[in-house]
This record gives C-alpha cells, sequence and structure tokens, in this order.
C-alpha cells in the first residue's frame, strides 16, 4: 500500500518542480525581451530598472553618468546565443550593442556581459551586474 501511494505522492513532486522551472523560464523570456526592447529603444532610464534593486541602492548610477549614456542611441542589440544557465537561480548572457554618439554619429560596438539572478520571493529576475558600461572603446 506505502508503494502505491508513494509513486503518486514523487510524480507530484516531480511536476511541481517542473512547473516551477516554467515559471522561472518564462519569467526569465519575458524579463529579458523587456530588456532588450528597452535597450533597444535607448531607454537607459528604463533599463536602470530591471537592476536589483539592492545592487541600485549600492551602486547607484550618478547623473553623470546617466548623461553620457543619453549621448548615444542604440542602433543595434543582439544577444547572440541567449542566455547560458550558471546554476539553478543565475544566468549570464553576452550582448552586443551599436551605439550612435548623437554628437558625431559616429558609430561603435560595446561587449555587455550581463548577470541576471532570479529572487524566489518575488518570482522576478534581477539584473546584477549593471548597465552596460559604454565608457570603454
Amino acid at each position: 500500500m506505502r508503494r502505491i501511494l508513494a509513486l503518486p505522492v514523487a510524480l507530484s513532486m516531480l511536476l511541481l518542480g517542473g512547473c516551477a522551472t516554467d515559471q522561472r523560464q518564462d519569467a526569465l523570456t519575458t524579463t529579458l525581451n523587456a530588456y532588450a526592447s528597452t535597450m533597444r529603444w535607448g531607454d537607459f532610464n528604463g533599463a536602470a530598472q530591471f537592476i536589483d534593486p539592492k545592487v541600485r541602492e549600492e551602486h547607484p548610477i550618478s547623473s553623470l553618468e546617466m548623461s553620457r549614456y543619453q549621448q548615444y542611441k542604440v542602433s543595434g542589440y543582439d544577444d547572440g546565443k541567449g542566455p547560458i544557465p550558471n546554476g539553478q537561480f543565475e544566468v549570464t548572457q553576452v550582448v552586443q550593442i551599436n551605439l550612435v554618439n548623437v554628437n558625431t554619429q559616429s558609430e561603435r560596438t560595446v561587449t555587455d556581459h550581463q548577470t541576471w539572478h532570479y529572487d524566489a520571493d518575488s518570482k522576478h529576475w534581477w539584473l546584477v551586474s549593471g548597465l552596460p558600461d559604454i565608457s570603454r572603446q
């Protein structure tokens, strides 16, 4: 009798675990698509809202840094191979971002190494690596 009951309980646990993984994956896809869309529009203020609140508090973006972002328009955002899992609650992603300087009209490409972390309490993915570093040539 115990074996008969153990099988449905085990299957239920596997299915529930799979549901959590699917929900986490769906949330990741939605978050990465929303972030990419925000970046493609060059909305760096909006993109900053994807940064983990703890990271934002510890490393606030200065008005000088934000004014640097406003000097550029995004002409391309290529997430290449997409996110790569780095454990159960973290993914990394390498993105090529094409930027056009609004003053000089010169274009350059920045490689953004993103790290995203899943917060199980809020069921939300947060960017922990910050906005792309556009200061490097």
